[in-house]
């Protein structure tokens, strides 16, 4: 639909892009706060010795929970989330705040508090918890069929476990708030938050307001991959209490080290699977419990869990299917939204499986994968029809043919015949991803679109720009939509003063909802113009077209801006609001039924590696995929999102170790630490296409979402890697731990000298 770059690129580039800290530095009043953070994982607050912090030139306040005007709990979905803890709930919390003229004293401040704790039992571990049996929630089932009679009736019955990892969100830009007093008893908020709403609504709760005292703005953020749906409102809180106690701007800024210890990560998951299948690799059954660590507080878990037990078919249908699950409660950072939201953890557990029963059964995985694909009239195990089935089908054939995959698994064969010591694997592995909040209310946008005098339109929406492109798309939408040039056509900051109650710009719907409220004011006021142009034109409304910055009818055109000068001097508003709601949406969690996402989105990839068998050092050679987004609003944008999402996915199943010391310390805390994948991860050739004919009716301008399915390629990577761990093995199911490090590799190839042997 537009083929121009990033509306912000040029400002990234030149450095004159202004985050959230920038604009905090122009103002030379500004205090500026930083944590002090606790030492145990579980530990009660005796005392708090804030004497010393006090005594330094330019530190101003201590912040703790006497200085909270309205409640201290916060959370998302619970409030059980301390600001100011009295009794410290994992290592690195903060306990209180210190504000000071400048950051590098906040910092001599914060090292000087001193904090005396009793300290607590504390539970440092998925199992530790699930022994204890400490749980932020009851059990969430969904079932299909039969389990038990199909797994007892399958000629084949196989059992596994699965554990997937954390993932560090590590955004560019880390956790950032500045307040300051509005001068009229309330306080603008420049925030780098995912949801704007949620953000005021912390504030505002935490400071006593109502919604109406408090602004929220997002000019832009520097990176969120969920990181800032729910988590950026307990900053943003904390510098409101700041603000509100001196009556001075505060702002807030993490260093790398405190924004990786106190923030959460990607739930780690514990997945227990049974599945019965026939001699040709069909699945008739499949059995899955999964646990997910939440963390000390609940923060979004649930949600994300109900999205993994949604995501366990894979791209697969099974007749007889039942998934349980729960969230562990855990004494660690609280862990939140990453990119996928439980999907990417669920559909792991899936190709496990596939994978597993296709080498026991001797068969090709790729074979049995394409067998037990979704195909047209097939329901999900929670009776969702996957309309446009056919699409899964047609994208495995396509990417089949156009990789070459059947002449690159010969030669592959071939070549690790003629070496010893170092094999290469292939993979393919599909996606299916429902597009839509869980959360049914969640789907809905607002947005504001103003018309000025010359013919200039200027749009505000809900959504967020945090680098994915999100105000280029919607600038396009509202150019299309209008039929004017997207150099008329303005997208400004988000605001809650201006467009309320937002959604969080997550669930891979920003384009599709906020898009689509765009679209629905941009029609109210090409409406309103209508007949002005029809006028001018000396023609019938209904004749009336608007394109390339004019109003064309009876074989004329005139000026869109002389179209708008018209309706102005004819006192028609120029400003309109808009509003999408996704409809058709419904679950009933007690039933396990429903519809709860409007659309899937479908792609599939192949990946080959090279593996050293002496070192299980390996190398991503090549990656093939093919995905649907429908009719792209903007092409460049949305490749860069299938690509960045597939090296973060690659990122979390190869590389990415997050570890916790014996205290519960996080011990990756940054990237001298933490294993980010870097240029030498990327495959050597990464070829990308789109799928053709593939219309999204109901979505705007036939779009499809792209956010987080790429994601979900990176699995064939894995699969890739167990795929050249077995060429060294020989015939049976290869185990992988995950992530697959070098060091997994190897003893995936080797087997660890304290593993016990094999059940008969």
């Amino acid at each position: 639909m537009t083929d121009r770059g990033h509306a912000s690129a040029v400002a990234h580039v030149t450095g004159e892009a202004l985050f959230v800290h920038d604009q905090a530095q122009r103002d030379g009043n500004a205090l500026y706060g930083w944590p002090v953070q606790a030492a145990h994982a579980h530990a009660r607050v005796l005392h708090i010795d804030e004497g010393p912090a006090l005594a330094l030139p330019g530190v101003r306040a201590v912040l703790t929970a006497a200085d909270v005007p309205g409640t201290n709990w916060i959370g998302p979905a619970r409030h059980d989330e301390a600001l100011f803890p009295d009794e410290v709930q994992y290592h690195g919390q903060p306990v209180c705040w210190v504000l000071a003229d400048d950051e590098a004293t906040a910092r001599a401040g914060a090292a000087a508090v001193r904090i005396d704790c009793e300290v607590l039992p504390a539970l440092r571990s998925l199992d530790a918890a699930i022994a204890a049996g400490s749980f932020h929630t009851a059990p969430q089932a969904i079932a299909a069929g039969d389990v038990a009679a199909a797994l007892a009736a399958a000629p084949h019955r196989f059992a596994g476990e699965l554990r997937l990892p954390a993932q560090e969100h590590f955004y560019l830009e880390t956790q950032a708030a500045y307040v300051r007093p509005d001068g009229e008893g309330g306080y603008h908020v420049l925030a780098a938050t995912q949801h704007p709403a949620e953000t005021q609504a912390t504030v505002a709760h935490v400071l006593g307001l109502p919604a109406h005292r408090v602004t929220v703005e997002v000019v832009r953020i520097g990176g969120g991959f969920g990181g800032k749906e729910s988590q950026a409102s307990g900053v943003a809180a904390v510098a409101a209490v700041g603000c509100a106690r001196t009556g001075r701007p505060v702002a807030i800024r993490l260093d790398r080290q405190r924004d990786a210890t106190i923030t959460g990560k990607r739930h780690p998951f514990l997945a227990k699977w049974r599945a019965g299948a026939g001699p040709d690799g069909r699945l008739v059954a499949f059995d899955v419990e999964l646990c997910g660590d939440g963390g000390s507080s609940l923060d979004l878990s649930k949600a994300i869990l109900a999205r993994a037990l949604f995501h366990v078919d894979g791209a697969y249908a099974v007749p007889a299917l039942r998934v349980v699950g729960r969230v562990a409660r855990t004494n660690l950072p609280s862990n939140t939204a990453f990119r996928g939201f439980g999907a990417p953890q669920a559909a792991a557990v899936a190709e496990e499986v596939q994978d597993h029963v296709a080498r026991a059964l001797g068969l090709p995985p790729e074979t049995v994968r394409e067998r037990n694909l979704y195909r047209p009239g097939d329901r999900t195990h929670y009776g969702q029809p996957v309309r446009d089935a056919e699409r899964i089908g047609r994208i495995w054939r396509e990417l089949l043919a156009s990789s070459r995959f059947a002449e690159r698994r010969a030669a592959i064969a071939a070549w690790n015949g003629a070496h010893a010591h170092h094999k290469r694997g292939i993979a393919i592995t599909p996606v299916k991803f429902g597009i839509g909040f869980t959360t049914t209310f969640l789907n809905q946008a607002g947005a504001h679109v103003l018309v000025y005098r010359d013919g200039s339109v200027l749009g505000r929406h809900g959504g967020t720009e945090m680098g994915q492109g999100l105000h280029t798309k919607i600038l396009a939408v509202a150019a299309r939509t209008l039929g004017v040039p997207e150099s008329g056509v303005r997208i400004v900051s988000t605001r809650t003063d201006q467009v309320p109650n937002t959604s969080a710009t997550a669930a891979s719907s920003g384009s599709d909802l906020n898009g689509a409220a765009v679209a629905a004011a941009a029609r109210e006021l090409r409406q309103r113009l209508l007949p002005h142009a029809a006028a001018l034109l000396g023609c019938a409304p209904e004749a009336v077209e608007f394109a390339a910055g004019s109003a064309l009818g009876a074989g004329r055109a005139v000026p869109f801006a002389a179209v708008v000068e018209a309706a102005f001097l004819a006192r028609t508003s120029l400003a309109a609001t808009g509003f999408h709601a996704t409809p058709g949406l419904h679950f009933d969690a007690a039933a396990g039924r429903g519809e709860p996402f409007g659309y899937f989105v479908f792609g599939a990839a192949v990946s080959e590696v090279e593996v050293d068998g002496c070192t299980g050092q390996h190398r991503l050679l090549a990656v093939d995929v093919l995905h649907d987004v429908g009719d792209s609003l903007a092409p460049a944008i949305d490749r860069g999102q299938i690509e960045g999402g597939f090296v973060q996915g690659v990122g979390w199943l190869t590389c990415e170790e997050v570890r916790f010391g014996p205290a519960g310390e996080l011990l990756t805390r940054n990237a001298s630490t933490y294993k980010l994948p870097g240029i030498g991860e990327c495959p050597a050739g990464f070829r990308v296409a789109t799928l053709e004919r593939a219309t999204e009716p109901g979505a705007v301008f036939g779009s499809k979402a792209v956010g987080e399915p790429p994601f979900l390629l990176a699995l064939s990577v894995r699969e890739a890697l167990r795929d050249a761990v077995a060429a060294f093995r020989g015939p049976g199911p290869v185990a992988l731990d995950c992530p697959a490090t070098p060091e997994a590799v190897y003893w995936a190839i080797h087997g660890r000298p304290d593993a016990e042997p094999p059940a008969d």
